[in-house]
């Protein structure tokens, strides 16, 4: 088991200690990185619209991210650390704009199947509104979604979803606020439609 951050509990060794032993030179340790952190890795990709590349995505992040090691901050959280540089990969992935489309589209449909398969959105939402809510997540601007996904799909707070999107902690909360403003006005043209 294991906190917000990646770092384990029950006296488990910590990012930081790994992070160190890889640093010292021990290759195999950063596999347990790796275990630790692909799931949220490749939901992240997934969320933030690599679609089928997402696994291609979170390869190349764990490649970039070993590479960089050297320039990780001592005492900074792994996780958000690695994250920006998903998001980052993410990103180039989508420079081309017609392909952009198309992915996006693949993206938000496999968006479609983890939000159906996660259990507190199940309870929380009706089928017909969870349909509402991904349908104006996708109309949402791409800094709109960015945010919203980061703070309410991945479940990071501010300090992370600041670290992963490269933004300032305040410009997350002011964006998210009006992220939210937006969705929900979206969401009430939607449901009264």
């Amino acid at each position: 088991m294991r906190t917000r951050n990646g770092e384990p509990i029950n006296g488990a060794e910590t990012d930081a200690a790994i992070v160190a032993r890889v640093r010292a030179g021990d290759r195999e340790a950063y596999a347990e990185l790796v275990r630790r952190h692909a799931p949220t890795a490749l939901r992240t990709a997934s969320l933030l619209g690599a679609g089928p590349d997402a696994e291609d995505v979170v390869q190349e992040a764990f490649v970039k991210a070993y590479a960089r090691l050297g320039t990780f901050r001592d005492g900074s959280p792994f996780r958000p650390w690695l994250l920006r540089i998903v998001t980052n990969e993410t990103h180039n992935l989508h420079r081309g704009a017609g392909r952009r489309r198309a992915r996006e589209q693949l993206a938000w449909a496999r968006t479609e199947r983890l939000l159906a398969e996660a259990e507190p959105l199940e309870s929380a939402l009706s089928s017909e509104r969870r349909e509402a809510l991904i349908g104006t997540l996708r109309r949402l601007a791409e800094r709109d979604r960015q945010v919203v996904v980061c703070r309410y799909l991945l479940g990071l707070d501010e300090a992370e979803s600041a670290a992963v999107l490269g933004w300032p902690r305040g410009t997350v909360k002011s964006r998210l606020s009006r992220a939210l403003r937006r969705l929900e006005a979206m969401l009430q043209e939607e449901l009264h439609a």
